[in-house]
């Protein structure tokens, strides 16, 4: 009976590492398989109509800002449902984002489209000019979209706000991330009127889930996120933040991959740092 058991319990440990990374497309996949998805450009209309992947949906990332100059607060749920239902999405259909490269428009469409109630996203593992330069297939043709009858729904787990923020602070089961530079966690520099970090944060920049190099630049792979995070418990609920809740996205989508419990603090530092009865972390300024 032991044997059977071993093989059983090995499957299900496989099978989770085969749903904590079944977040991603890679660009040879997505190529061979257009058709099976529905594909999101998060760039700007007027640079997407020059040139997008072939059947791309256009869906700027700038639609998930309720006010970009305050803070980086999530569209509003009566103006998402009618920027989703123009779109003709629906919260069961296969999803892959992907922007100019960065992977930081794309991971805050992902974590916006999770908190709307989508439950099948994907990131494409590359940006537009890495895919046209591999003379994938491309269209400058805008798709004809049937209206869908999305309703709004929102999913709190992976949505944090000040206040849910603020009891994080105190509670040891809780952890908080810093996804801006280490010189805005240390209050060198900052886009609010206060300098620091929000209290008990680690500082994990954005940029360390990245590969940059000159030909290619890619999301790092199970072990290297595995070693970026490993100071954080599996078990642990997760609140991300940086400066308007856009680059701490890519963080929020490798430790979703990962399996973590995480969520994005949407308003982040912008609103946290200037409000003046919070506390706050501050390092230095020298």
């Amino acid at each position: 009976m032991k044997k059977p058991l071993l093989i059983l319990s090995l499957l299900f440990i496989n099978l989770a590492i085969l749903q904590a990374f079944s977040l991603r497309v890679e660009p040879n996949k997505l190529q061979e398989n257009l058709s099976s998805y529905t594909i999101l450009d998060t760039r700007e209309e007027s640079i997407y109509k020059k040139g997008h992947i072939k059947n791309a949906l256009n869906f700027p990332v700038s639609l998930t800002y309720e006010n970009k100059t305050i803070n980086g607060k999530l569209t509003n749920p009566l103006k998402m449902q009618k920027i989703i239902q123009d779109l003709g999405l629906n919260t069961k259909d296969t999803l892959v984002v992907y922007d100019n490269g960065s992977f930081f428009d794309a991971s805050r469409l992902f974590w916006a489209l999770e908190v709307y109630g989508f439950s099948n996203v994907k990131l494409l593992n590359a940006g537009y000019k890495q895919w046209s330069a591999k003379d994938f297939s491309t269209s400058t043709e805008t798709q004809k979209i049937k209206k869908s009858d999305y309703i709004a729904i929102v999913n709190n787990k992976r949505l944090a706000t000040k206040f849910t923020t603020q009891i994080a602070t105190k509670n040891p089961n809780q952890v908080i991330v810093d996804a801006r530079g280490l010189n805005a966690y240390l209050g060198k520099e900052s886009a609010a009127k206060r300098f620091g970090h929000i209290p008990k944060a680690l500082s994990i920049p954005a940029t360390h889930n990245i590969n940059y190099n000159k030909e290619l630049t890619e999301l790092k792979g199970d072990k290297a996120l595995k070693e970026l995070y490993k100071e954080i418990n599996i078990n642990q609920k997760v609140i991300i933040y940086c400066a308007i809740g856009k680059i701490a996205s890519t963080n929020y989508f490798a430790m979703r991959e990962l399996g973590y419990d995480v969520s994005n603090y949407d308003a982040s530092w912008r609103e946290w740092g200037n409000d003046f009865a919070l506390p706050i972390v501050q390092e230095s300024k020298e």
